[in-house]
């Protein structure tokens, strides 16, 4: 004979309710502790740190920023839209959000550099040094020396390249760029910090390259042929050389390359542009 018998079902199903209903009451207890507990203005947001590669912005200037666009205190706030806010503040290329207890929100930024204008000097849009187009108000003397840089947006990665390429190869002349632009055919055209306006034209980085450096190294000794007279403008886009407008030179006759210069053959020649009127 079972000297402990089973209680009968009612009996278990009644331990088992009761069970249940201590177990939800505790449950119950703790949500309602939690809840009591995210609302203590412990946990509010009282400081932004900020940290990282920073020039303009400040903490003051991005916790104003989130005013009012977040909500819920630090442990409730969303980080994922905290780190979106912050990257469509100005001059934000990326932001990486921490919390840090009991009420700070710790922000390391890297700020978008900037290296050209986008479009038009003096505007809003800037190009950084990832070749990314961003919008930012720089102060005046900072984009005093900056080139303008244009053409299809989705292409400005290649814009900023190909600058980096050509600048250095116009420098060793003492030739700055101040615009260089790609238009919507893939033809480019650049006008240096002197006024003059150069048609480079369409082809590959080592076709482009081998004009801008043959124009380079022959066009100083041409102008010093002419007097050193102004040069106004030159096209890159003839197979065989390039024309030249110069000022003072008005007909075709006076524009010949001069015997001194005579390439060899193979090499480009020059060639006259259209007289000045």
């Amino acid at each position: 004979m079972n000297p402990n018998p089973a209680p009968p079902l009612d009996v278990r199903l009644m331990d088992g309710a009761a069970t249940a209903l201590l177990l939800l009451a505790a449950a119950l207890a703790l949500v309602a502790l939690g809840g009591w507990l995210l609302r203590q203005p412990l946990w509010s947001l009282s400081t932004v740190v900020v940290q990282g590669q920073v020039q303009h912005q400040r903490a003051a200037a991005l916790q104003a920023h989130l005013a009012g666009r977040v909500q819920g205190n630090l442990l409730t706030l969303d980080l994922q839209q905290v780190q979106q806010l912050l990257q469509g503040a100005p001059w934000v290329r990326s932001a990486v959000v921490q919390r840090q207890l009991p009420n700070r929100l710790h922000v390391t930024i890297e700020e978008h550099q900037p290296v050209a204008w986008w479009g038009q000097a003096g505007g809003t849009r800037l190009l950084n040094q990832h070749g990314e187009v961003f919008e930012a108000e720089p102060d005046e003397a900072q984009g005093q020396h900056w080139s303008v840089l244009s053409g299809p947006a989705e292409r400005a990665p290649q814009v900023l390249e190909f600058y980096r390429t050509v600048q250095p190869v116009l420098a060793r002349q003492g030739w700055g760029i101040a615009q260089l632009a790609l238009d919507e055919r893939g033809s480019w055209r650049a006008v240096l910090d002197d006024g003059v306006r150069i048609e480079i034209g369409r082809g590959s980085a080592t076709q482009l390259l081998q004009r801008i450096e043959q124009y380079a190294k022959t066009v100083p000794a041409l102008l010093q042929h002419y007097g050193g007279r102004p040069l106004e403008s030159a096209d890159l886009r003839h197979p065989d050389g390039y024309a030249l407008r110069i000022r003072g030179v008005s007909t075709l006759a006076e524009l010949q390359l001069p015997a001194v210069q005579r390439a060899p053959v193979g090499t480009p020649r020059v060639r006259p542009a259209a007289p000045t009127p």
